[in-house]
Parts: C-alpha cells; sequence; structure tokens
C-alpha cells in the first residue's frame, strides 16, 4: 500500500536523538530608557545594556536540568546568533518603577542529596525590590510545594534582580538566564 523502503531510506544518514537538554547558563541584567518606544527603544537598549543586545532572543519556560551548569559570560557572543533564555522584563513610563527579578533554586533527593535539577521563576511589575522578593518567594514556594516536596529539598536561593526608575518616555528593565550549551541524550 505505501512504499516504505524509499520514504524511510532518506533517513539513514542522520542520527535520532531525544530532546535537547539546556546546559551552561550565564546571568546578565540591563536597563535603557527610550524617548522613542519600548521594543525597538528602551528593550534594545536594556538588551544591550546587558550584553545581549546582538542576539535574538527566545524565551524559555521556568525549569533547570540536572545537568545544568552556570557559567561567566561568555566574552564574544556571535551577532545574529540566538541566545536561549529564561527571562524577565518590566516595561514603565517615566517616572515609574521598572521591575524585573529571577529567583531560581536547585532541588536535591531527601533519599541521598544528589542534585535533580531546579526551579525558576520570573516577575516583572512597577514595584520595589521588597515586593519583587515576596512575590518571586511565594511563587517559587508554591510550584514547590505543589509538585517536589515530597521528594526533594530546596536549595538555597540566587536572586537576579534589576530596578530603576527611567527618566525618559520609555524604560525596560530586565534579567535573564541565558543558555550557552546542550547536552543531547541518544534516543
Amino acid at each position: 500500500m505505501y512504499p516504505d523502503s524509499r520514504s524511510t531510506q532518506k533517513y539513514t544518514d542522520g542520527y535520532i536523538s531525544g530532546p535537547r537538554i539546556p546546559k551552561d547558563f550565564f546571568e546578565t541584567r540591563g536597563k535603557g530608557e527610550s524617548d522613542i518606544s519600548v521594543h525597538s527603544g528602551s528593550y534594545h537598549i536594556a538588551l544591550q545594556d546587558a550584553g545581549i543586545g546582538m542576539c535574538n532572543i527566545m524565551a524559555y519556560s521556568s525549569i533547570l536540568p540536572e545537568v545544568a551548569n552556570r557559567i561567566e559570560k561568555p566574552d564574544n557572543i556571535v551577532h545574529g546568533s540566538v541566545l536561549e533564555s529564561i527571562i524577565s522584563v518590566s516595561h514603565a513610563g517615566k517616572g515609574v518603577q521598572a521591575t524585573a527579578g529571577i529567583l531560581y533554586r536547585w532541588l536535591y533527593s531527601k533519599k541521598d542529596h544528589l542534585r535533580f535539577g531546579g526551579l525558576v521563576c520570573e516577575h516583572n511589575g512597577n514595584f520595589n525590590l521588597k515586593t519583587l522578593t515576596f512575590l518571586l518567594n511565594s511563587s517559587l514556594e508554591e510550584l514547590y510545594m505543589n509538585r517536589f516536596s515530597n521528594i526533594y529539598e530546596l536549595g538555597d536561593p540566587h536572586f537576579l534582580t534589576e530596578s530603576f526608575i527611567p527618566q525618559k518616555k520609555y524604560g525596560t528593565a530586565l534579567v535573564s538566564l541565558c543558555f550557552t550549551s546542550w547536552y543531547y541524550p541518544f534516543k
């Protein structure tokens, strides 16, 4: 009915792997302001301030795999490259606080204390750092209690924050965990 030899033959010169797993990441933060716009103004200036303005940013959700490892920010990032990140971004108008934050904590097995992976929470808004810290802690605690607390313990908190009050018409604060390498498991 269906010719299987021709349809599968073209796929024999490659390899099959499982989903790639983010490995090495660096932390960065930035802020920017503009009188022209947000997206092509304050946001791009904030990316530049964070040292990632030459990249195409791709956002992840909020999980760190066991293999993840924090590294120092690379000296050179190729212009135009895709930078996959867990990112928090806050926009504000002149005189209004822009605050962005990320909290991550590693999960450790209660049985053998081996690292399982990590949880990450992002928050952003027009509030102060005390409110941001409360929201980040509350969100991470909720994630932990709803799925992981029976088997895992939480490690120390790692906060990454940026907050400022723009003096120009538009302002952006951002923080990001940026991935630079991936592990490719076989199927």
